[in-house]
C-alpha cells in the first residue's frame, strides 16, 4: 500500500487487515518523510544519491522473480513488493488497479528510498541509458558507498553479474 505525501488511507472495510496495513503504512510514510525531510534540509534538493545494488537484470520478470526467492532463502535478505505485481495484460510491473493511490493505481512506482530488501525494479529508474523494460533484481539500496560495497561482495558470493550503481534519485512527493 502506497500513499502519496502523507496522505493516509480512507477505506475501513476489513478492519483488522486495514489496522495492520495502516500502521506498517504509516511507519514507512514516516520513515519516508523523515528521510525526505533530511535530504532536502542537507541538500536542498528533492534529490539523493544512493548506492543501489542489483544482482542481475533480465526483460523476463518470471526469471528475476525466481532469482529473487533463491537470494530470500539463501542470504535471508527480506523481499518488499511494496504492494506491486506483475500485470501479464500491461506487461507492467504495478501497484494494483484498485490502489489507494490513486495516481499510481496500475502503474509502477518506484522504490526510492535506502533499505536492504529485496525488489524487482525498472533499471531505467536508477540507470538513465538502460532499457525502458529491462527489469532489475534490486538487492538493496544504500545511503553510503561502503554500505553498497559490503552488500555487493556477500551478494557476489552467489550472484556472479552483481553490480552497484551510484544513482541521482528522485525523492520528492510523486504525484
Amino acid at each position: 500500500m502506497l500513499t502519496a505525501c502523507g496522505t493516509t488511507p480512507t477505506d475501513k472495510n476489513n478492519v483488522e487487515t486495514q489496522t495492520s496495513k495502516v500502521e506498517t503504512t504509516a511507519s514507512l510514510q514516516t520513515a519516508a518523510l523523515t528521510n525526505n525531510k533530511q535530504l532536502e534540509e542537507t541538500t536542498g534538493y528533492n534529490n539523493a544519491t544512493f548506492f543501489v545494488v542489483v544482482a542481475d537484470t533480465s526483460l523476463d520478470y518470471s526469471i528475476l522473480r525466481k532469482k529473487m526467492f533463491d537470494i530470500n532463502k539463501k542470504l535471508n535478505i527480506q523481499i518488499d513488493t511494496i504492494g506491486r505485481f506483475y500485470n501479464k495484460t500491461k506487461n507492467l510491473i504495478a501497484l494494483p488497479d484498485n490502489d489507494e493511490n490513486e495516481i499510481y493505481a496500475g502503474n509502477y512506482f518506484p522504490r526510492r528510498f535506502p533499505s536492504d530488501n529485496l525488489s524487482l525494479e525498472y533499471l531505467d529508474f536508477y540507470q538513465r541509458p538502460a532499457g525502458e523494460k529491462t527489469i532489475a533484481l534490486v538487492t538493496g539500496i544504500y545511503e553510503t558507498e561502503k554500505s553498497a560495497d559490503s552488500a555487493l561482495t556477500v551478494i557476489h558470493n552467489i550472484e556472479k553479474k552483481a553490480f552497484k550503481i551510484k544513482a541521482d534519485i528522485y525523492v520528492g512527493c510523486m504525484h
